[in-house]
């Protein structure tokens, strides 16, 4: 498992959105996470996620270019961590943070491996839930997390 964990907004909204935010400390223990994205957040967070800002925030401003200003100060923030995994769902963002060497995963592979460390037994209810909600998920991403975790 990576050293540390930075996580965007969406992974936060979702999963709290669905009740499964425990979901991330069950995996990662702690999560870091950028003022920013607690603003966008907009609710308290639970104690295990820290916030940090970037040190460098002249990478935030260059990334704002193309990014929203949560995935911008995340995507900063994961540049400046040492093995470190970022959990980013928004396409454009997912891209250029794989573009800057970044290792990453979304809210689907956050559900992917709960299910492989044995704290949930299936996604499929898990992503029928996402769907009640405003996030919008492809069928074609929904089938390939479905056969990544065998259901």
């Amino acid at each position: 498992m990576p050293a540390t964990i930075v996580s965007d907004t969406s992974c936060l909204i979702l999963l709290d959105k669905i009740g499964e935010l425990h979901l991330l400390e069950k995996l990662f223990g702690e999560v870091i996470t950028t003022q920013t994205v607690v603003e966008e957040f907009g609710n308290e967070l639970p104690a295990w996620i820290r916030v940090q800002s970037p040190t460098d925030s002249k990478n935030q401003l260059v990334l704002e270019a193309t990014l929203d200003k949560g995935e911008a100060s995340a995507i900063a923030l994961a540049l400046e961590k040492e093995d470190c995994l970022l959990i980013i769902d928004e396409l454009k963002g997912r891209k250029l943070a794989m573009r800057l060497g970044l290792s990453i995963t979304g809210t689907l592979g956050v559900l992917a491996q709960a299910k492989q460390q044995g704290y949930i037994s299936l996604v499929r209810p898990l992503l029928e839930r996402i769907e009640e909600t405003d996030f919008r998920l492809s069928e074609q991403l929904i089938q390939a997390t479905l056969k990544q975790v065998g259901e």
